[in-house]
């Protein structure tokens, strides 16, 4: 398959943050490489500084790699003018107000989208309500994208059980962000037996799995 015939094709991205004047020592990393042909909604965690907000910002065109590309709909994302660049892909940061971009050459040197609205839309630690049926309205949103043809991620960072519920019930693939790695998993059973992950959500997990073996 060539890269139009993917929704998103984050290959080979490497991004790096180095720090001092004359013997500039690498600080930070993140290296991701994978695809998606169809919609879909992937749940994505990773500690606090992993690198989640990062890898969202490299795929909408906020934060360019050191190297590798990202094409949305077959398009690199960063050669996209800036003011368009949300109609490929949209990132929402927390209360869902979307994140700027970086600007980092003029837009008359890029090229113009070929959608006008969002294929990718990616949902950083969005705040969770569980007030009037707020938690209902969000998956379902969420839902009516994914079924519209969207590619949708939702980063959580699951301070309580319900996150979990809520992760496993609408997520269909999951990825961890783990030390500068991207791992990609097909399944809850194959994500939740990676023992990084384990740790990582560690007694929530436990007496989640405890809870639906008694269901």
């Amino acid at each position: 398959m060539s890269k139009n015939d993917y929704i998103l094709d984050v290959n080979n991205v490497h991004k790096e943050y180095r720090r001092g004047f004359f013997n500039k020592q690498v600080t930070f990393s993140i290296d991701a490489d994978f695809r998606f042909a169809e919609s879909k909604i992937v749940g994505v965690m990773g500690a606090n500084g992993a690198g989640k907000t990062t890898l969202f910002e490299i795929i909408t065109g906020g934060n360019p790699p050191t190297s590798g590309k990202v094409y949305c709909q077959g398009q690199n994302i960063h050669n996209i003018k800036y003011h368009e660049r949300d109609r490929l892909a949209i990132h929402y940061h927390q209360s869902y107000q979307v994140r700027s971009t970086k600007w980092t050459k003029p837009a008359f040197l890029m090229e113009a989208a070929n959608s006008d609205y969002p294929i990718v839309h990616l949902f950083d630690e969005p705040q969770f309500n569980t007030q009037d049926g707020y938690i209902g309205f969000m998956l379902d949103f969420f839902k009516a994208l994914r079924h519209s043809g969207k590619l949708v991620f939702m980063s959580v960072h699951p301070a309580e059980q319900y996150h979990l519920e809520i992760v496993r019930e609408i997520c269909e693939e999951f990825m961890f962000v783990y030390r500068g790695q991207v791992t990609r998993y097909k399944t809850w059973r194959e994500f939740v037996a990676d023992e990084h992950v384990r740790q990582y959500l560690g007694a929530n997990l436990v007496e989640y799995e405890r809870r639906l073996g008694e269901e």
